[in-house]
């Protein structure tokens, strides 16, 4: 069954948070429902619509920020009360927009997750969950990683009710009380939890901020995933999701949210299994969706909310008539109201910019004239993309987007990203004196609020990239954003590793506390919560995205234990580890165990990347010779097949490799490393050899290269 939707565009609020809209419950059948949206400005707007217009049923006064909404009521009634919170208080309001509950859940930092249940109040703050019964206290949880979402799992076929937590180092926690009863492991940070089905059962709808979708159900004791959906066409993180039966199957179809503007419906086919039904992109993220009636009766619609703030249904009524040759298309007396309002309302706003701009004017030559910033929010992530091993910048600003100016005080690569229409250009940099490695300029097309880069780091070097936001306002203004690149910056975190791998081992004792060495791992490596962990040691496990190598920290007070496959991330540690305790005055006792089959190990771990890398740059560097040798001769017949194919492939693999540049030197850069501290732990300086190396890469053969490097 084809799905088809409609865009229609409702209303616009300010700048909104994570899962800050819900649709209230219908009052029959076939209904419309009210819409309750909450923004930044800490501004609750409840609307209807009504001949086409949305029209206000209540608006609270502004204040601050509000993070989340959920809708709460006795058990068993229509969950039609608005629970919303901003900083550390959670504010309750009956539909009509009375206030009935003011409350203050004490906590030292703002909630930034909540669910409501009947009496049942969930709230969670970076690292805290707190459950409250009738606004009293009854359980609290400290977790060991940053807290993204909650939710209250109840259902018949469960002892008891599970408190589920998303948690950014990969895993779903489920509570029981105040204890952990167990963990799920789940393939990316989890960034928003959903009830599978809303009337109950034991499944959880989880969304990850990589961009995957899975079906997870509880048990007391264990729990199974159902199904998961890989994120292959690397579109952008959940934001947020809704199970509704949009297509009238009489399933409930899966709704999601992403970071990058999409919209997608996920229906289930006859095996259980989701398959992709219905795509829409929107210009910037989406923030909050539910399925329901809102434009008009009978006609079901995903209604979604935005960054900037826009309400946006796609509906399943059709929007425009189709004729015939010839045939005139008649308007409703609605619809052409409608457009009298929209050409009524153009109008006047025409004048008001008129007027103000000319206000400014007058103003701007006053002797007394002061001129006031204007303030814009901008929404921005930083993250390690698994898959090519780089890092995605995605800037988001509640306005046009006039230029964007990059910095960095060390050594990266700006790599193609399809979705940006930006013009860049490139300034020279002099890195010596001023540590500057990069300068680069995005000028965006009008009407851009949403940017997206693609950064590679090189391991070892480390320091700050900064964005210069600049948007289109007067007077001209600009933020700017720093982002640090650690010394392990490839590395991200995993749930274990291999032990049979040939290891190199790094270990320090000193009078250092649980909390320094923990600070100095965070400074190293990323995905590492900020916070000190609880217990008296810790054990973090972590993989190269970039060659696949992986490393083993395990740290408490005065000790820490390091092991990799990899001799190059042990020297990486030792010399960060070391710089860092030297700036406290710490005296640091450092013992190494090195293993030399864990060279030929990581050797053979490059050499897939490298010989395609390399085969890769050939067929490009023959691209042009056997374009001419066609145009020559008229056709490339007389080629033979592997010079065919070349050129038949030729846009592919250009594309490809411009995709990647400095792919091939990195790997040489790599190997190079390799080379030097393979040695440099046994005391040797083997930096004249590097010449020698360099051509035996030239000249690439695995063996030879085996060779060399137990020959020196």
């Amino acid at each position: 069954m084809e799905l088809h939707l409609n865009r229609v565009d409702y209303t616009q609020v300010g700048v909104t948070s994570q899962k800050t809209m819900k649709l209230l419950p219908p009052l029959g059948k076939k209904a419309t429902q009210k819409v309750a949206i909450a923004d930044h400005d800490g501004i609750l707007t409840c609307f209807g619509m009504k001949k086409g217009e949305a029209v206000p049923v209540f608006k609270t006064l502004p204040g601050q920020k509000i993070a989340r909404m959920d809708l709460g009521g006795a058990v068993g009634t229509p969950q039609e009360k608005i629970f919303v919170c901003s900083g550390s208080q959670v504010r309750g309001f009956t539909k009509k927009g009375k206030q009935f509950l003011t409350f203050e859940a004490n906590l030292t930092e703002n909630i930034n997750a909540m669910h409501v249940c009947g009496s049942d109040l969930f709230v969670c703050a970076s690292y805290i969950y707190n459950h409250y019964l009738d606004c009293k206290d009854q359980d609290y949880f400290l977790s060991g990683d940053k807290i993204n979402d909650v939710i209250y799992l109840s259902s018949e076929n469960l002892a008891r009710p599970f408190p589920i937590l998303a948690c950014q180092d990969r895993v779903l926690r489920v509570l029981q009380g105040s204890e952990l009863a167990y963990g799920i492991e789940v393939p990316g940070p989890p960034s928003v939890l959903e009830l599978y089905n809303k009337d109950g059962g034991d499944e959880i709808l989880y969304g990850t901020a990589d961009g995957k979708i899975g079906v997870v159900q509880i048990g007391d004791q264990t729990s199974s995933v159902k199904w998961e959906i890989d994120n292959e066409k690397k579109k952008g993180g959940i934001l947020c999701l809704d199970t509704y039966d949009i297509i009238g199957d009489g399933v409930n179809d899966i709704l999601v949210g992403r970071d990058d503007g999409t919209v997608e419906v996920y229906a289930l086919d006859s095996a259980g299994d989701p398959t992709l039904r219905f795509e829409h992109v929107l210009s910037e993220s989406v923030t909050s969706i539910q399925g329901g009636c809102v434009g008009k009766e009978s006609y079901d619609e995903v209604v979604t909310a935005t960054y900037t703030g826009w309400v946006t249904g796609l509906t399943t009524e059709p929007q425009r008539a189709e004729v015939g040759p010839g045939d005139e298309v008649k308007m409703s007396k609605e619809m052409q109201s409608k457009v009298d309002a929209l050409r009524a309302e153009l109008e006047q706003l025409q004048v008001k910019v008129l007027q103000g701009r000319e206000q400014y004017h007058q103003t701007s030559q006053s002797s007394t004239a002061v001129s006031a910033v204007p303030v814009f929010s901008i929404n921005d992530k930083f993250t390690l993309c698994q898959d090519d091993a780089s890092y995605s910048l995605t800037l988001e600003v509640q306005t046009a987007i006039d230029n964007l100016l990059l910095q960095s005080d060390v050594p990266i690569d700006l790599l193609d990203v399809d979705k940006n229409s930006a013009v860049v250009s490139f300034s020279e940099c002099d890195s010596e004196p001023n540590g500057n490695f990069l300068l680069a300029t995005y000028r965006c097309q009008a009407n851009t609020t949403r940017l997206e880069l693609k950064v590679r780091s090189i391991e070892g070097q480390y320091g700050t990239l900064q964005a210069y936001v600049t948007p289109r306002l007067q007077p001209k203004t600009c933020q700017v954003r720093q982002y640090q690149i650690k010394p392990l910056s490839l590395h991200q975190r995993i749930h274990s590793i291999d032990q049979d791998r040939p290891m190199n081992r790094l270990s320090l004792v000193g009078q250092f506390s649980f909390a320094e060495i923990h600070s100095w791992v965070v400074f190293c490596l990323p995905e590492v919560p900020e916070k000190t962990p609880v217990g008296e040691s810790i054990t973090f496990y972590f993989h190269n995205t970039f060659l696949g190598t992986q490393l083993e920290a395990t740290y408490c007070k005065g000790e820490g234990h390091f092991k990799s496959d990899n001799i190059s991330t042990i020297s990486i540690l030792s010399d960060v580890l070391s710089k860092e305790a030297t700036k406290r005055k710490i005296n640091l006792n450092i013992s190494y165990e090195i293993n030399d089959e864990s060279v030929s190990h990581t050797l053979r771990m490059i050499h897939p990347k490298l010989e395609y890398q390399l085969l890769l740059a050939r067929k490009v560097q023959l691209i042009d010779a056997l374009k001419e040798l066609e145009v020559h001769e008229g056709n490339a017949d007389f080629l033979i097949p592997e010079y065919r194919s070349i050129l038949d492939e030729s846009a592919n693999l250009l594309e490809e490799y411009k995709k990647q540049p400095a792919h091939l030197e990195r790997l040489y850069g790599m190997i190079t490393d390799l080379f030097i501290d393979k040695f440099k732990f046994k005391g040797q300086n083997v930096k004249t050899r590097v010449s020698s190396l360099l051509e035996i890469l030239d000249n690439y053969d695995l063996n030879s290269l085996l060779d060399f490097f137990n020959d020196v």
